[in-house]
């Protein structure tokens, strides 16, 4: 039997390429033997490596919003010659369905998204409606378009051995204690997802007193918020590792830690399909549509009038979604959370 080989033209964020995932494995049950690569930018691909469904991840040189179409038009003559029968297209502009267009992959599957008539073939209608949250559209594109969503949808479930977790503890030169909170304090969408730095510090320092290291994980521009949590913490001696790992280290440094406390962020989604013990903070933003997906979250919200607003700063000046979201709060979750089976 020829080998059925399909293409992921994977989002662009973090989280998004996590709730992709329970596409990837609708798509091996629909295909046995199925080959399936992932086109993804360099920032998103560790996420991919992490999914046994994904054959091979090619790396895409374009930043955010670049166009390029001259480059765009040689890298998909030389997918051509891969002879993919399928590309699933996964974000909804038009540019990122000209790479499978151009490489004439015979079955373009995806939303309408941005007038793409002539680029998606197999075009599927978004009903908000009847799926409300984004992995529940990532899902559908395994089925016909129109047709009704096969419920439940699986879980995403990102892979960290211990020889992974290992290495990445020998290669960063840390020993691993007894132990460990980690938090993700920051948030690329914009400062109205990130609870403060002061509220970060002051859990820290709860957390210490019951002898727990605190281990701060994000990109480099979440360097300057883990260097404000450090200043402000009294009794806790953070580690600040944002900017210091790749993102396969981070995912390897998340699966290590006993629990874990984030914004609504792609790391968020990192450990909900690592399967951890996670408090997730939402200030701006809703778990309605991008919740984590883990029975192991426990999802903090105030709730208020104002939210959620879903922008980037807080269009009142207060931002009390997050402002008033007391760490004592935060702190009984953690409390509340199990990490191998036993209390923190």
């Amino acid at each position: 039997m020829a080998e059925v080989r399909a293409l992921i033209v994977a989002p662009a964020w973090i989280g998004d390429a996590v709730m992709a995932q329970p596409l990837f494995m609708r798509l091996h049950q629909a295909f046995p033997g199925l080959r399936l690569d992932a086109l993804a930018p360099p920032w998103v691909a560790p996420v991919l490596r992490r999914m046994p469904e994904i054959a091979e991840i090619i790396e895409v040189p374009f930043a955010h919003g670049e166009l390029s179409l001259g480059k765009r038009f040689q890298l998909g003559r030389q997918l051509a010659q891969r002879n993919y029968r399928r590309a699933y297209v996964l974000p909804n502009s038009a540019k990122s369905a000209l790479l499978p267009f151009f490489a004439g992959i015979s079955e373009r599957i995806g939303f309408t998204g941005e007038a793409r008539y002539g680029l998606i073939n197999r075009r599927h209608t978004l009903d908000k409606t009847a799926l409300p949250r984004m992995v529940e559209r990532f899902a559908q594109l395994a089925q016909a378009p129109g047709s009704p969503l096969v419920r439940p949808v699986e879980r995403p479930r990102l892979a960290s051995s211990v020889e992974q977790r290992s290495e990445t503890l020998r290669s960063l030169g840390i020993a691993r204690p007894q132990r460990i909170a980690a938090f993700c304090p920051g948030a690329e969408y914009g400062p109205a997802k990130r609870w403060p730095a002061r509220h970060f510090a002051t859990l820290a320092d709860d957390l210490a007193e019951r002898g727990y290291a605190i281990w701060l994980l994000g990109s480099s521009r979440d360097r300057s918020v883990g260097d404000d949590i450090i200043r402000l913490a009294v009794q806790a001696k953070p580690g600040n590792f944002c900017g210091e790992t790749t993102l396969a280290q981070a995912i390897d440094l998340i699966a290590a830690a006993d629990f874990i406390v984030c914004n609504d962020s792609g790391l968020m989604h990192v450990t909900a399909a690592l399967g951890k013990p996670l408090v997730a903070v939402y200030g701006s933003s809703s778990p309605g549509f991008t919740p984590p997906l883990s029975d192991r979250a426990t999802i903090i919200s105030l709730k208020l009038d104002c939210s959620p607003c879903f922008k980037r700063e807080c269009p009142l000046g207060h931002l009390d979604c997050l402002n008033k979201l007391n760490p004592q709060r935060v702190l009984e979750a953690c409390l509340a959370a199990r990490a191998d089976g036993e209390a923190p």
